[in-house]
């Protein structure tokens, strides 16, 4: 036996409901998209943020930094010229003795019958003015300057005679260099 249903409330039934389910599962669907869209915002932003304090506080140890290396740069500016003022004093320290050590030398190479009128130092160059009897003593004094250790490349620059009360003498000029060495 077959057996035939000719109602139709069954069928208006379920394609209501079906679209109804359909509606909800829309809307559910989009709450959660704005649900999920929302909390990828949030998260976002935080980490924008977190980025920006960073970065604030990364220029703040930069300034920090920058500061720093300026006063080491002045530190080092500072020990460099007091390394400069040391340099000049112990400099100073040793040149102390080279006039007392210059007339000695001069004094001991000096032969008798010359007078010295002047020296003048000119950082390694020495220049030595005086009279002399002859030009023999003269060329003697050089001779000894040459042969001592301390003086080096000795010229005679100018030889000219002059006369002091009525005596002919020798004037001269030398020059040498100074063998500190």
């Amino acid at each position: 036996m077959i057996k035939i249903n000719l109602l139709t409330t069954r069928g208006k039934g379920t394609k209501g409901t079906k679209f109804k389910k359909e509606f909800v599962v829309l809307i559910g669907s989009v709450v959660l998209l704005l649900v999920l869209l929302s909390l990828v915002q949030w998260r976002m932003s935080k980490a924008a943020d977190e980025t920006s304090a960073r970065i604030a506080a990364t220029k703040a140890e930069i300034a920090k930094c920058e500061a720093e290396i300026a006063e080491a740069r002045k530190a080092q500016e500072a020990q460099k010229a007091l390394q400069a003022q040391l340099d000049i004093i112990n400099t100073l320290r040793r040149e102390k003795s080279i006039p007392a050590k210059l007339l000695d030398a001069v004094s001991v190479q000096k032969p008798p019958r010359l007078h010295l009128e002047g020296m003048k130092k000119d950082g390694r160059k020495l220049v030595i003015e005086g009279i002399s009897l002859d030009d023999e003593t003269v060329a003697t004094f050089m001779t000894n300057l040459r042969k001592s250790q301390l003086f080096k490349n000795v010229d005679l620059i100018v030889s000219e005679q002059t006369e002091v009360n009525k005596i002919k003498l020798k004037k001269f000029t030398l020059s040498c260099e100074i063998n500190l060495t």
